[in-house]
């Protein structure tokens, strides 16, 4: 009878480790390519050196938390992301959804880098306060009423009803009324809107 000798044990966790340690360069790699930047663009976004985040992709330098933090921040991608993506051939989607304030859920449906983001939204019903960025937004209501303003325009959709907007204008989304309204929520780079055609 064969039993697993510990120091077998520890080779076998150390073997693991040192493989997940050589796939967060590459990974770090492709997520930077995927959003358009140089090393020098992403070292201005984070401030870790051209030569630190070259050393990291290329797995010369050993990732730590104080220099993947940064990193999963500005790539907008989770922590474990960067660590232990999901294992290829797992059909699941995996949702997390955030908690904003009580009464509104966020629940992230895609994780693109740099791409056209979208979420499934519940907002409860807030203060309008609008705000201005660089970017596009596409709207389409669930269930409920939502309240929308962009610019000087002022309106109201309904179930079913879709709007879309430059978020450079100073814009604005909630509840119309005392309900929380679900919504699904595209968010992009500008130049990113969705495309509309019909069939013919």
């Amino acid at each position: 009878m064969g039993s697993m000798h510990p120091t077998d044990a520890t080779d076998a966790t150390d073997a693991e480790l040192a493989e997940t340690l050589a796939a967060i360069g590459p990974r770090l790699r492709t997520l930077r390519r995927d959003r358009g930047l140089t090393l020098e663009a992403l070292a201005d976004e984070t401030g870790i050196s051209v030569s630190t985040l070259s050393r990291l992709e290329s797995g010369k330098r050993r990732p730590t938390l104080d220099l993947l933090i940064p990193l999963a921040r500005t790539h907008r991608v989770a922590l474990d992301q960067l660590v232990a993506p999901p294992a290829t051939g797992d059909p699941r989607v995996h949702l997390r959804p955030h908690l904003r304030k009580p009464g509104s859920v966020l629940v992230p449906l895609t994780q693109y880098p740099g791409r056209v983001q979208v979420f499934k939204q519940v907002l409860a019903p807030r203060e309008p306060k609008p705000v201005a960025h660089e970017g596009y937004e596409w709207l389409y209501v669930l269930a409920g009423d939502l309240r929308v303003m962009v610019g000087e325009r002022d309106f109201t959709l309904r179930v079913g009803e879709a709007t879309e907007f430059d978020t450079s204008e100073p814009h604005w989304f909630g509840p119309a009324g005392a309900e929380a309204v679900e919504i699904l929520h595209l968010s992009g780079p500008r130049g990113d809107q969705a495309v509309v055609r019909t069939g013919g």
